[in-house]
């Protein structure tokens, strides 16, 4: 890959931005290496969990300026085009079926602030400032809204939306568009217990417990809901990983599932 950095230790894959030149914008060659990646990473066995790391003072600054210099020409047809792709990233992050942490280490942009939300956790250093920087340009962020909304709840972006302001990692935490705001010389830590906690549980369960927030989150409880959840554990509890942890349990023993650094 040539903007990203891949490592896999333990069961924790760590992919990392590495465009700190430009502050970890993204271009099309960015949005295509993140799509192939998660989806690459969804499909091994011996991963269990993805963090989104970046190097730089940045951990991302939207869109690659440059690359917006190249669309400003762009037909209605080319434009829908080139955000489809957009979509396609953000929605393969938000679906993939392994737990994913954004570690935050410096100022979120614009995209980048869909990249945050469109992952299940999010820890940030103390120092970093947050902007969806989108209408001081004349734009919307239309193609993030759904996880930027879904993380920071519709009062937070009726104004953040709107206004451009930027606010910073204690009003992030304030409206839970971050689960954690620590120093940069805890992040390392914080981020490393939190993977360990996932490494512990049951892969194909965890990956059901996403589906269920995302399937079950501000609907209507109904007759139709509440069945499908009753199916969702009835399933489970057949399943071989449902059987092994309820045995596993019963009998005072380790999960089988458990990888030997989790023990």
């Amino acid at each position: 890959m040539k903007h990203l950095l891949l490592t896999v230790n333990a069961g924790v894959a760590e992919l990392r931005l590495n465009r700190p030149e430009v502050r970890n914008a993204f271009n099309d060659e960015v949005i295509l290496e993140v799509t192939q990646a998660i989806n690459d990473l969804s499909m091994r066995d011996d991963v269990r969990c993805i963090v989104l790391a970046a190097n730089g003072t940045a951990f991302c600054a939207g869109a690659d300026l440059n690359w917006m210099r190249s669309m400003a020409d762009y037909s209605h047809a080319e434009n829908l085009a080139d955000a489809a792709k957009l979509a396609e990233m953000m929605a393969t992050l938000y679906a993939c079926p392994k737990p994913t942490i954004a570690k935050i280490q410096g100022d979120v942009y614009a995209g980048g602030t869909g990249l945050v939300a469109a992952c299940d956790i999010a820890v940030c250093v103390d120092t970093a400032f947050f902007c969806l920087s989108e209408a001081r340009l004349g734009l919307t962020p239309a193609t993030i809204s759904p996880y930027v909304i879904r993380a920071m709840g519709v009062r937070a972006a009726q104004r953040y939306f709107l206004t451009a302001e930027r606010f910073d990692a204690a009003q992030a935490l304030r409206m839970g568009f971050v689960h954690e705001v620590v120093t940069a010389d805890q992040l390392d830590a914080k981020v490393a217990e939190i993977t360990k906690a996932l490494c512990q549980t049951g892969p194909v369960a965890v990956g059901l417990c996403k589906k269920i927030v995302q399937d079950v989150a501000a609907q209507e409880i109904t007759p139709a809901l509440v069945e499908m959840t009753v199916a969702a554990i009835a399933d489970v509890r057949v399943s071989p990983e449902g059987r092994e942890g309820l045995q596993s349990f019963l009998q005072k023993r380790k999960p089988a599932w458990l990888l030997d650094s989790a023990v």
